[in-house]
């Protein structure tokens, strides 16, 4: 495996191999002289669709015969790169999960506090939401005071 990334051609972009050049965004890279001279040698441009490019865990999957060329990428284009590769229905299901984490998250401290008060122990709280024993601790204690948002106010 290599660090840099992989400029590659293709004869035939179906099955799609890499991510296409335009899929990915402006590449600094793409200024250089040496990435200009190889594509120029190939008679190519950099939106051409057989000009493809893979991230450095997954440039084994480039065929041996294939004309390829290693290129630095910042860390900002390899997550455009990654982000280009991942298939739209996949990146929509793990956006939905984040999503759910927020909202659960955002809940947590109240439902711990909660949990504290109907007389679950710390240590089962520990076990069955698997947050550090010091996180359910001090949920707990902000739950019992009455200025606490998580729990009932006293008048």
């Amino acid at each position: 495996m290599t660090d840099d990334a992989y400029l590659f051609l293709v004869d035939d972009p179906e099955p799609p191999l890499g991510a296409p050049v335009t899929a990915v965004g402006d590449l600094a890279c793409l200024e250089t002289p040496a990435v200009r001279a190889w594509l120029d040698a190939h008679g190519v441009t950099a939106a051409s669709p057989g000009v493809r490019l893979l991230p450095p865990e997954e440039t084994g999957a480039i065929p041996a015969a294939a004309e390829k060329l290693p290129v630095p990428l910042s860390d900002e284009e390899l997550n455009q790169l990654r982000h280009a590769l991942t298939p739209p229905g996949a990146l929509a299901r793990v956006e939905e999960e984040l999503l759910a984490y927020r909202d659960c998250a955002g809940e947590r401290d109240a439902l711990l506090a909660r949990a504290t008060a109907a007389g679950v122990p710390q240590h089962r709280i520990v076990e069955l939401t698997g947050e550090d024993a010091r996180t359910v601790a001090t949920a707990a204690a902000q739950g019992q005071h009455p200025t606490s948002a998580s729990g009932p106010r006293q008048r």
